[in-house]
């Protein structure tokens, strides 16, 4: 956990983020947030109600993330606020602590969505859009160093919240409940960190390009047998000569 821990040194909250985006533009349409504060070791110490809005965009939904959501234009002509005041809303949520907020997502996607709704909306803060993806900690990123499947494929937030425990929060594709899970997720990392050492020795073991010597190694301590220097010289040896 240093890495989260570094990510997370001298913050005082978390902004757990996951937002819906049109299908061609890519601009927001529905926006989900968890606030949490954390301990000094990057732990969280609490979870705030959270904050779910629909965001007017000024292109169509389209077919497929209408289907994949639930959300359409007629939801948004009802609903959607504009992403101007979205904005100034979701600051206003994160509170004085700007300065010492880490904003967290699953994946790159969150943060090119802001920046997409922010070239069709061009009077928005841009300043805070800004502060946002300079404090922005992708959680997908840091766990695809440690996890993967079979075919060294990564793996979802689904799939990942299924591998630590944590039960899914239905309906799927909404906002909040994904930001929710999100929270949850990074939780249960610093509770279950056999579970990361586990995994990531099956990773590095699937590595194409991890010298032989070092994966006979890891392959017999992966069946519980000891190994030393002796073993390491024995199996350089075999390679050389």
């Amino acid at each position: 956990m240093k890495k989260l821990a570094k990510a997370t040194r001298g913050r005082k909250q978390l902004i757990f983020l996951d937002l819906e985006g049109t299908q061609f533009s890519h601009e927001l349409i529905a926006i989900g947030a968890i606030k949490a504060t954390i301990k000094t070791d990057g732990t969280i110490k609490k979870l705030y109600p959270g904050f779910k809005h629909y965001v007017l965009a000024t292109q169509n939904v389209g077919n497929y993330v209408e289907k994949l959501t639930g959300i359409t234009d007629d939801l948004l002509a009802r609903e959607g606020i504009p992403f101007d005041k979205i904005l100034l809303m979701l600051k206003k949520y994160v509170g004085t602590n700007l300065s010492k907020t880490k904003f967290v997502t699953f994946g790159a996607h969150d943060i090119r969505i802001l920046r997409q709704s922010l070239a069709h909306t061009p009077e928005a803060d841009h300043t805070f859009i800004k502060t946002i993806a300079k404090n922005h900690t992708d959680l997908s990123a840091y766990i695809n160093e440690y996890i993967k499947d079979e075919k060294n494929n990564t793996l979802s937030l689904v799939n990942l919240c299924k591998l630590f425990g944590v039960e899914p929060v239905e309906p799927a594709h909404d906002p909040l409940n994904d930001a929710l899970m999100l929270a949850y997720l990074y939780s249960e990392l610093f509770k279950k960190t056999d579970i990361l050492i586990e995994r990531y020795g099956e990773v590095l073991l699937n590595m194409n390009n991890i010298p032989r010597p070092i994966k006979r190694m890891l392959n017999k301590i992966k069946a519980g047998e000891s190994v030393n220097i002796d073993d390491l010289q024995e199996y350089l040896r075999d390679e050389i000569v």
